[in-house]
């Protein structure tokens, strides 16, 4: 291996090996909050929390490799060429192509990994992990009830006041809402003083055994009078046995632990194997069906009977019900109508039977493809990274944590919806697994395609910001040429003759400094006339200024048009933070909006284009000022994107500070 390319393998590794602990880590964090109903308060010992933990790690590779390698590969490149280092190179004859001739076989030896992982590992830890799940409700039941609280367990709430035993099996102070179903309140309670659970660890069913108590249960009357009443019935009882389904205790995911082969745990070959089946099954269903429709029709018997020449054929083109009388014609047509009906709803309840399957095998299709999109992914991400990288020419963890996160969501977003599209038989499992691949691939050829030829990317988003601006009633201002600086002296009038004694008393420094920061300290127009004609006198023309920089403070010229657009760009990213958080709020409170997802996600990516257009412009008055103002907006955005707020106010204050400390 050359030089160079143990370089770039040794720094493009270590930057993945952190960036890939950071994200597996938040990414382990999610997966302990999504579950924590099944480790918090259940006296689960450490062991087999991280045992649990461990059997679920395996499910977030696909998500966490490609993030990776894509963040990694734009700090990487990015840093490069921040520090001249690509510079350097192609000045020593190297392109583009060769330096990533190296880590492109590193990351295709990682995409063989990931698939091997997808087809191996993991549907093996999923298998693992239900079934953990399940043996944990068995050999602890008691578990699954935690002290002080109300725990859905099918169509039981229950509660305890204490556990005790050395399982925690002797219950004391139960309470139990049984539910009738989905749409009623709570009809039937029941309390009992104490009570054990009874399990079998080779039992799927636990036994409550629940000691003096008490049943009631609500009685709704038939007449309204009598509802005002509100009647119940109580009975005692000094033993009740209540049996729970394990499969549903704390699972509101509705997983069935029965199932031992579900796509998630095949790898190719058995998902092949097993599409086959239900290919053939599916079929077969299929051809039963319209045998038996066209049984019913008689249209076989008709046939037949047209068939055999020995007997008169079926007349045709009359009206068969000519010989019968009224009663009978309607006998016929209620039969007929039945018929029908029968038929309608039987077709009804197959079509409904043949979608369950036909969305079953589209599930192992989606299964089978994710195990190949993942190996891509790794490719396509670094293709999309290592160029992007060299173009923005930014290091670090800013600007490439911006680019990385947006691209990410766009790719999770339509991969996620191909797949929900998919299994809903809505497009095909081929096209809703690669949709966010194909999507991507023509962006990562096109960021390639410009990073070999050394041409820029200028991102520029002035086409959607000014509508916005305009809204606020805010004009774009235009810089005001050198050229146009040099005024006539003839035509302009000068300051009154006191003042003109004075300054023709100040040397050439002092008037030097009159010109330079007439806008800072707002001097009159005729004070600047009078200094610049005396100057002029002196054999300092304005040229001669210009040339020096002297005619005007450009930086401080520069510095309140930046903060000027800095403070409208901030307004307008502020209004839409706040539409994007309320939006937020209304779709997920309300499943009936959902509509309403694809104006948000809309509205922000506009957002984070808006960060990205202030963060840029604030930027530039840190250098201007040489000041440090407020943190790093990209990570904090990150890390707590719901106070975006806090953020936007401090570093209002803040700017306010730095340009009364610049000495701009």
């Amino acid at each position: 291996m050359k030089i160079l390319d143990r370089y770039l393998l040794k720094t493009f590794a270590g930057t993945f090996g952190s960036v890939f602990v950071i994200l597996f880590f938040i990414f382990i964090l999610q997966t302990v909050w999504l579950f924590i109903s099944e480790l918090a308060g259940k006296d689960l010992d450490v062991l087999m929390v991280i045992k649990f933990l461990m059997f679920a790690m395996p499910r977030i590779i696909p998500l966490v490799l490609p993030l990776s390698i894509l963040l990694a590969s734009i700090m990487t490149f990015g840093s490069l060429a921040e520090n001249y280092e690509f510079a350097a190179m192609k000045s020593s004859g190297i392109s583009l192509q060769r330096a990533l001739k190296g880590l492109t076989i590193f990351i295709l030896v990682l995409s063989v990994c990931a698939f091997v992982f997808a087809n191996n590992v993991i549907p093996y830890a999923e298998y693992k992990f239900i079934n953990f799940r399940k043996d944990i409700a068995q050999m602890k039941p008691a578990m699954a009830i935690a002290e002080g609280q109300f725990n859905d367990v099918g169509s039981y709430n229950i509660k305890v006041e204490k556990k005790s035993g050395q399982d925690g099996n002797h219950l004391t102070g139960i309470t139990i809402h049984r539910k009738s179903n989905q749409f009623e309140g709570v009809k039937n309670v029941i309390k009992a003083k104490d009570g054990e659970l009874v399990g079998n660890e080779n039992s799927n069913i636990l036994q409550l055994v629940l000691n003096d108590g008490y049943y009631y249960e609500d009685i709704i009357p038939k007449k309204y009078e009598e509802k005002k009443k509100m009647p119940f019935a109580k009975s005692s009882f000094k033993k009740y046995i209540i049996n729970l389904d394990l499969s549903k205790l704390n699972n509101p995911e509705g997983v069935d632990y029965e199932i031992s082969n579900t796509n998630t745990m095949l790898n190719v070959s058995e998902l092949r194997y097993t599409l086959d089946s239900l290919g053939k099954s599916y079929k077969k269903d299929v051809v039963s069906f319209g045998d038996n429709i066209y049984q019913r029709t008689g249209i076989n018997y008709i046939h037949r009977k047209s068939a055999d020449s020995t007997k008169k054929a079926f007349p045709t083109g009359k009206d068969i019900t000519a010989g019968l009388t009224s009663s009978q014609k309607a006998d016929v047509l209620k039969v007929a109508s039945g018929n029908l009906s029968s038929a309608k709803y039987q077709i009804e309840g197959t079509k409904i039977e043949l979608q369950t399957k036909q969305k079953l095998i589209n599930s192992h299709w989606i299964a089978l493809y994710d195990k190949f999109v993942i190996a891509y992914a790794c490719l396509l991400m670094f293709f999309i990274g290592a160029p992007l990288g060299a173009i923005i020419r930014k290091g670090g963890l800013g600007l490439p944590i911006v680019f990385a996160v947006l691209i990410f969501i766009v790719y999770h977003f339509v991969n996620t919806f191909g797949k929900k599209l998919a299994s809903e038989n809505g497009i095909t499992p081929f096209l809703g697994c690669w949709m966010s691949t194909m999507i991507l691939t023509p962006f990562a050829i096109f960021l390639t395609h410009r990073a070999t030829n050394d041409r820029q990317i200028i991102i520029d988003f002035d086409w959607l910001i000014d509508p916005v601006r305009k809204m606020f009633g805010r004009k774009e201002k235009t810089d005001k040429a050198d050229a146009d600086r040099i005024i006539n002296l003839a035509a302009v009038q000068g300051p009154k003759d006191s003042e003109w004694d004075a300054m023709a008393e100040q040397s050439d420094a002092v008037l030097i400094g009159t010109v330079y920061n007439a806008t800072k300290f707002n001097y009159s127009k005729a004070k600047v006339t009078g200094a610049l004609k005396i100057l002029e006198q002196r054999g300092i023309t304005q040229e001669d200024l210009l040339r020096d920089g002297k005619l005007y403070n450009r930086d401080y010229e520069r510095l309140q048009q930046v903060v000027e657009d800095y403070r409208s760009d901030g307004n307008v990213t502020f209004g839409l933070y706040v539409v994007v958080f309320i939006l937020s709020l209304v779709v997920q409170n309300n499943r009936n909006l959902m509509w309403l997802i694809i104006p948000f996600f809309v509205l922000f990516v506009v957002f984070w284009i808006c960060v990205f257009r202030t963060e840029k412009k604030l930027e530039e008055i840190e250098k201007l000022t040489q000041r440090n103002i407020g943190p790093n907006i990209y990570i904090a955005m990150i890390v707590g994107w719901a106070f975006y707020f806090i953020l936007y106010f401090n570093n209002r204050r803040a700017l306010q500070k730095a340009l009364q400390e610049s000495n701009v």
